[in-house]
């Protein structure tokens, strides 16, 4: 079994339902599920849309990264997901972050993700799950990532919950 960390992110229609939704289609593929709070943010790259509401999770699978990554992309459809343009809106994107200490470049699939190091509002849901969590690229802790981050790059709005 490997542990995994996925991010979860939603801007249109109900993203906090969205995200239950997601959460609850991947149980089945996920042992020792843990979730880490919701948190308001920014859109990043395209910025003229809604805020978006972030969180990860993290389990235990044994399910090769191209095969979860497909699961993966069935869910998105599940809840909805239509395609639109990069970093547009959207029901429900879900991201492999880490797939244990995998270093994988694929066509289809890069892990850790790329993108991951330079977002406030995937590494403080990652802090909140395992403050000591380490990228085994780079050799940092999750921790010493997210306190890099200069200002201008963090564009998380507030932590929100769940349930009203």
């Amino acid at each position: 079994m490997t542990t995994v960390y996925l991010a979860l992110g939603s801007n249109v229609g109900d993203p906090a339902s969205h995200i239950e939704q997601t959460v609850e289609l991947l149980s089945p593929l996920l042992g020792n599920l843990k979730r880490a709070p919701l948190y308001l943010s920014k859109a990043v790259g395209y910025t003229d849309q809604p805020d978006f509401v972030n969180t990860a999770i993290s389990g235990t699978t044994d399910l090769a990264p191209e095969t979860l990554l497909g699961r993966l992309k069935n869910i998105e459809q599940q809840i909805g997901r239509t395609p639109t343009f990069q970093n547009g809106p959207r029901e429900i994107d879900i991201d492999i972050i880490l797939y244990g200490d995998l270093d994988l470049r694929t066509a289809d699939l890069t892990t850790p993700h790329p993108a991951f190091r330079q977002r406030d509002f995937v590494l403080q849901p990652l802090v909140d799950m395992d403050p000591d969590l380490v990228d085994p690229v780079s050799g940092q802790t999750v921790t010493n990532l997210l306190a890099k981050l200069p200002p201008e790059q963090k564009s998380i709005v507030r932590r929100v919950d769940a349930k009203p």
